[in-house]
């Protein structure tokens, strides 16, 4: 259905956009996202990365998106505002190591209120080994990303968020996404878990971001 985190060697994938775009047709993708890492890019690479993007979306009878990935830092997301006005769509997430799940959401929140911010990569991926925030502190998130109209991926990759989670974004109508974070090209298109929980937790097609291109 969709994959909407995925890397090519502009930053730290392997693959062309071309190669993954291939993928995606292969395994009957109706929606691809391509979502480098922000700190690999010069203003350069940025435009000839979305002149890529947009000649080989006009090909294809996928949705082809232009997408980032940038890092959730202590003083803020490492966001260039020249990069969030010509992009689809932007996610922010935690790269850095935290020693506490309190850390760990106090960096969230600062993406939840950015403005550039469209989707919190990878929620909770760091929580099996700096332990697990409390039901407090996921209300806290849940009910920024809800005030501030901010998505959260659905990572087959690492599996996360919970499935509790899911299904509390779905009730209050926080949109969600699928993502393989690939970065190999034979990876992009691999979200059955993604796809799997949001069936478990009750997801339909609209509560997902972008469903009128689906």
């Amino acid at each position: 259905m969709m994959d909407m985190h995925t890397h090519t060697s502009y930053s730290d994938g392997v693959g062309t956009i071309l190669e993954n775009l291939a993928e995606a047709e292969r395994k009957g993708l109706r929606l691809l996202g391509i979502s480098d890492h922000i700190h690999y890019f010069t203003p350069k690479s940025f435009n000839a990365y979305l002149r890529d993007i947009n000649t080989a979306g006009k090909d294809s009878e996928i949705v082809l998106l232009s997408g980032i990935e940038a890092n959730i830092e202590p003083n803020g997301q490492d966001i260039v505002e020249y990069f969030a006005e010509r992009l689809d769509y932007i996610i922010a997430s935690v790269h850095r190591w935290v020693e506490t799940p309190r850390e760990y959401i106090e960096l969230v929140k600062t993406a939840l209120m950015d403005d550039n911010v469209d989707v919190i990569g990878h929620f909770g991926a760091n929580f099996p080994y700096i332990g697990y925030p409390s039901r407090d502190e996921l209300m806290e998130i849940l009910e920024l990303a809800e005030a501030n109209g901010k998505a959260f991926e659905i990572s087959s990759r690492y599996r996360v968020p919970e499935l509790d989670f899911v299904r509390e974004c779905i009730k209050r109508g926080i949109k969600l996404t699928f993502a393989s974070d690939a970065h190999w090209p034979k990876d992009v298109g691999n979200v059955s878990w993604s796809e799997k929980v949001f069936r478990k937790a009750g997801g339909r097609k609209e509560d997902l971001l972008f469903s009128e291109l689906l």
